[in-house]
């Protein structure tokens, strides 16, 4: 029995067209295999991780979410999400990139018409592009200007996760003009982009994370997904949805985490490692720790699973679902984040009081989990969500519409 579990789903192998959830779990439990071997020596050089991506990408990983009718894995987002949490265990940084793209290289369903949003995934499946940028707001935005010649971008986006791997980059920039923030698809090797590896952080090292710059980039038609306005008028709540979609990897993300650190730690325990006076597993305070930190795991995970039964329950409503119900979910995405957030900190951080001084050692690696959690929880912080969730249990009022970093 481990940790903690995956997520909850249908569990069947194949629906007699495509792989089914079973199947995609025993690649991604492969594939964290596969980076668990090498994770502290790839994580202590921080190179760009080409390599981790040609693994995910030989693994069949990349295209998961396209439907099989456009060449891709045809899974769900419950699939997407255990996925992401199995090689969040082996590498946070890794799961963070896989997440990232799962989450913009989708997000033309939630922006785009139909057409456009299938031409994008059918070239995305059949090249195996990875995506990365994202859709923070900053100041001063990317802007997008009308001239003469067409549309061009221009501005510098600080910090973007896999924008040093990145096939394709979406990035959010506002109209000169009207000021509407709009979702713009990139193609990172075009002249009028420069990517620099600048974001220097202590952990989430290989989430190929850094600054993009655009100076006069022109863009076509077809590369403005859609309006990221959260004007009623424009943002329905089926589209409103990318706000908990987006945000529950990041649960994903911190549970396994969470998990992985903990396996680690048991089995350094198990191997007869342990600093405490009794030497043993048996040890009544390491079996205090691992108790409290499961329980706190455990928890956080039965509260994600409500979360990603109601995100798949409000995605399969489509344009049926109505404001009030978009608000119940997103709240519920909140809480899921608040708790996985403290079961990722608490079991990254107490994790070393279990392994002691030895987990002070840069060859072990276990700070790994700890400065990757604590790197992805500052830019991803939840204080405005438990108040969001306050404000919603107390005066019913609804989340208002953020799209997760």
């Amino acid at each position: 029995m481990g940790v903690a579990t995956a997520p909850s789903g249908p569990t069947s192998d194949s629906d007699g067209i495509r792989p089914g959830r079973a199947h995609w779990l025993r690649v991604a439990r492969d594939a964290a295999d596969d980076l668990a071997t090498d994770a502290v020596a790839r994580e202590q050089a921080g190179k760009a991780p080409f390599d981790e991506v040609s693994r995910l990408r030989e693994a069949g990983l990349l295209p998961l979410l396209v439907t099989a009718e456009l060449g891709g894995g045809g899974a769900d987002w419950p699939t997407a999400y255990a996925v992401v949490r199995e090689i969040a265990a082996a590498d946070g940084a890794i799961g963070q990139l896989l997440g990232c793209h799962y989450f913009l290289s989708w997000s033309a369903r939630f922006f785009s018409e139909p057409s456009l949003a299938a031409r994008i995934e059918r070239q995305s499946a059949a090249e195996q592009w990875c995506w990365g940028g994202g859709f923070a707001c900053q100041e001063p935005p990317l802007t997008l200007t009308r001239t003469a010649g067409g549309r061009v971008l221009d501005g510098r986006q600080s910090y973007a996760t896999g924008v040093l791997v990145a096939d394709r980059l979406t990035v959010r920039a506002v109209r000169a003009d009207t000021g509407e923030p709009l979702a713009v698809v990139v193609d990172p090797a075009r002249n009028g982009v420069r990517i620099d590896g600048d974001a220097d952080t202590f952990g989430q090292r290989l989430a190929a994370g850094g600054s993009v710059a655009f100076d006069a980039l022109p863009v076509a038609d077809d590369d403005v997904l859609g309006s990221l306005s959260a004007d009623e008028d424009v943002l329905s709540p089926l589209t409103a949805l990318v706000s908990p979609v987006g945000r529950l990897l990041s649960v994903q993300l911190r549970l396994g985490m969470a998990e992985g650190v903990l396996a680690e730690a048991r089995e350094y325990s198990r191997a007869g490692h342990s600093p405490w006076p009794a030497g043993s597993p048996q040890e009544p305070q390491v079996l205090s720790l691992y108790g409290e930190l499961t329980v706190l795991t455990r928890s956080a995970s039965a509260l994600a699973d409500q979360a990603m039964e109601a995100v798949h329950g409000g995605l399969a409503r489509g344009e049926d679902l109505t404001y009030d119900e978009y608000a119940e979910i997103s709240v519920l995405v909140a809480v899921a984040e608040a708790a996985a957030s403290r079961a990722a900190q608490e079991s990254t951080a107490r994790a070393l009081d279990i392994i002691g001084a030895r987990s002070a050692s840069s060859r072990l690696g276990f700070d790994r989990f700890w400065r990757n959690t604590r790197t992805h929880t500052l830019y991803e912080p939840v204080a405005h969500r438990i108040r969001e969730v306050g404000d919603y249990f107390l005066n019913g009022a609804h989340p208002p519409f953020r799209l997760p970093i």
